[in-house]
């Protein structure tokens, strides 16, 4: 067993999805440019073998305030849940994530990933990151991390070398760092939103 006070998160509060032994729940979150967003998931693994997958995306390119707040408890043994979030600011853009992975003390077995990247366009922008993981049980694979940056100068120069104009370049990169978190079928509407705050 792991060490600490464990408590369970969701005493008093309700989970927004419950993923029972052999489920699997995927989600996927979409914020484009000119959407405030406050987003609020709590999910509770509660059976063996459960499976969550979450991905998001945010492009803000003005004065959006878009906040992520994830919780994510293994409250059973041998579940598996990916967090992946990336996002690009600009503008005068306020973006927060707070993202918490829960493993409680007979979840063994489980694993556990977050992840958070974000591209920063403007000096006006601001991100912050939170990712967190509260660790109960012993065996267990788990991680997270954050980052947090500018476009890659070196890429842009590369390609405006290569007579890619510098705004065409700034956009394929862009849809390129978004391309693990977007959806199939909003594809082209996510590379439009990218020209939009270009």
């Amino acid at each position: 067993m792991g060490y600490g006070n464990y408590r369970d998160p969701f005493v008093g509060r309700r989970p927004d999805h419950v993923v029972g032994a052999g489920e699997k729940l995927e989600l996927t979150f979409v914020v484009l440019p000119g959407e405030s967003r406050d987003i609020d998931v709590a999910i509770d693994l509660v059976g063996e073998g459960a499976e969550v997958s979450l991905k998001g995306l945010y492009l803000c390119g003005g004065e959006e305030r878009v906040n992520f707040r994830i919780l994510m408890h293994h409250r059973a043994g041998g579940c598996i849940s990916h967090q992946l979030f990336n996002g690009i600011a600009g503008g005068t853009s306020r973006v927060s994530f707070d993202g918490r992975i829960i493993v409680a003390p007979d979840a063994q077995q489980t694993e556990a990933y977050q992840e958070n990247h974000n591209i920063v366009l403007s000096e006006g922008a601001h991100v912050e990151t939170t990712p967190q993981l509260e660790i109960y049980a012993d065996d267990v694979k788990c991680s997270h991390g954050a980052t947090t940056g500018r476009l890659d100068e070196d890429a842009l120069f590369y390609m405006r070398t290569r007579g890619v104009p510098e705004a065409e370049a700034k956009v394929l990169q862009m849809i390129s760092f978004l391309a693990a978190v977007t959806p199939e079928d909003r594809k082209e509407e996510v590379e439009k939103a990218v020209i939009q705050i270009v």
